[in-house]
């Protein structure tokens, strides 16, 4: 935090950093829907943009507990290092973690297999099962904007219809 002094008539005492403004923004919108939502969770994989999301939860709520579970999707194809670092975070910060397991869907004869071997379009189903399954009404995920144009467009609250598809005419300015 960069200080600035001046008095009361021309301002803040102080400015956050650009970084600081947007660690702020994200506490206080954890810490807004913990408050608005029922049974929110925080979709968790394990990667770089999850657990930036689950720092900043943690951050939100210290020295309580995160008042939300976790969410992992998996896919079937993550290294095996990724998962036993997920299963020592969820350890470590006595967090409630469900899974939805797109083998699990393949097993059953529900989903599959791409001819591309990706599973990552398979995600969609076991995901929405789990959320309404768990009545989950909001959900935590941390996609990064440069990494799909569609993203681009969403804002902070991404709302979606009853199959869980995004409509960007819906989306708020």
């Amino acid at each position: 935090m960069s200080s600035r002094h001046t008095d009361l008539d021309t301002g803040p005492l102080y400015a956050l950093s650009h970084l600081d403004a947007l660690e702020s923004e994200a506490v206080h919108i954890f810490r807004e829907v913990a408050g608005e939502f029922e049974n929110p969770v925080l979709l968790f994989s394990g990667g770089k943009d999850s657990i930036l999301m689950l720092r900043l939860a943690l951050k939100a709520f210290a020295p309580a507990p995160v008042p939300f579970a976790l969410l992992h999707v998996d896919t079937g194809h993550n290294f095996p290092e990724v998962l036993a670092y997920r299963d020592r975070t969820v350890e470590r910060y006595g967090l409630r973690l469900h899974v939805a397991s797109v083998q699990e869907y393949i097993d059953r004869g529900v989903l599959r297999e791409r001819a591309d071997g990706t599973r990552n379009p398979l995600q969609t189903l076991p995901l929405t099962e789990r959320i309404r399954t768990e009545r989950f009404d909001a959900v935590f995920g941390g996609g990064r904007r440069d990494e799909e144009k569609a993203r681009a467009k969403e804002r902070v609250f991404s709302l979606r219809d009853e199959f869980s598809q995004w409509d960007p005419r819906r989306q708020r300015p």
